[in-house]
């Protein structure tokens, strides 16, 4: 069962102004998987260097396998988390948010608008999800499948990518 930890960037959920549904949508989904668990859960404001740390501790510190962030992938200033995603990684996936953009763009064309990054920091692989409970439904419901392969080959348990 792979580890997951889920970040949501929200200056508003972060004060209490406004429920995290988006981070719940993620545990949700998780918890009707076999093959992941919500191990570590973090409310934190749109704050770089905060969202760094909490991406660095839990790659480098709880070894998690896979990192969900949801908020903070728009266009506004304060919207910092593909930038602190950019800034810890050591590879980029950049297949993952590609997929997501083009499978949101057949719902809506604002979703050329996502700045979501992915990508790997040791073992452990990151990746931006929207801001939105029904696109982070969307998008995790589309990418989950696949990732446990992607984990399988970072996690040394898996080597073969042809079928």
């Amino acid at each position: 069962m792979y580890q997951v930890g889920i970040l949501t960037a929200s200056d508003k959920g972060f004060r209490g102004e406004r429920e995290d549904l988006s981070g719940k949508a993620i545990q949700e989904i998780l918890r009707n998987s076999n093959d992941f668990w919500d191990k570590e859960y973090l409310l934190l404001p749109d704050n770089q260097s905060m969202i760094e740390s909490a991406l660095i501790r839990w790659s480098d510190q709880l070894h998690l396998d896979l990192i969900l962030t949801t908020g903070g992938t728009g266009f506004s200033h304060r919207d910092v988390t593909p930038d602190a995603t950019l800034n810890v990684i050591n590879k980029k996936t950049p297949g993952i948010p590609e997929a997501m953009r083009k499978m949101s763009l057949e719902i809506t064309p604002r979703a050329m608008l996502s700045r979501a990054e992915a990508g790997i920091r040791g073992n452990t692989l990151i990746v931006n999800l929207p801001g939105s409970p029904k696109a982070v439904k969307e998008n995790l419901e589309y990418i989950l499948p696949h990732l446990k392969h992607g984990l399988d080959i970072l996690l040394g348990n898996d080597g073969e990518c042809a079928r």
